[in-house]
């Protein structure tokens, strides 16, 4: 069964170079920072969903309301949806954020998504969420 992956979390907490290491080979990457428009991810969305093409959502998503819609769409075309939740550390974020050579954030943006960010829950209709956490060796922690 083709599955949609959602990545949640708030910016600089090491998503897409999770998606790099874990999915790239498999899966469609659908992120705003590359298409700008919500046009433009619908229709690559609607593309890969029409091809039963395995996705991830590379977007911070950090609101219930932002997710659901992709939920929604996965379960009328039968695909798995899978959320990874990204614990950051706020500060740690920063500081990958500022190492960033293109695509920093503003700080503030980064403190917004934090106070905001609404973990997720089976009950959005997510078949499972592992939480991920990154080490201070830039290592991936995936758990269950």
């Amino acid at each position: 069964m083709p599955e949609i992956v959602i990545l949640i979390g708030i910016q600089a907490s090491g998503k897409t170079s999770f998606f790099e290491q874990r999915f790239a080979a498999t899966h469609q990457r659908i992120s705003l920072d590359v298409l700008k428009t919500r046009d433009r991810e619908r229709i690559a969305i609607a593309e890969c969903l029409a091809a039963a093409r395995p996705i991830v959502i590379d977007n911070t998503n950090v609101f219930s309301s932002e997710r659901a819609p992709y939920i929604a769409l996965a379960k009328q075309r039968g695909f798995r949806t899978i959320g990874y939740f990204f614990k950051t550390d706020m500060r740690a974020a920063i500081a990958r954020n500022s190492k960033r050579d293109t695509g920093k954030v503003p700080v503030p943006a980064i403190l917004r998504s934090h106070k905001r960010l609404e973990p997720p829950s089976l009950q959005e209709g997510f078949d499972e969420i592992h939480t991920v956490t990154l080490t201070p060796e830039n290592r991936f922690i995936v758990d269950a």
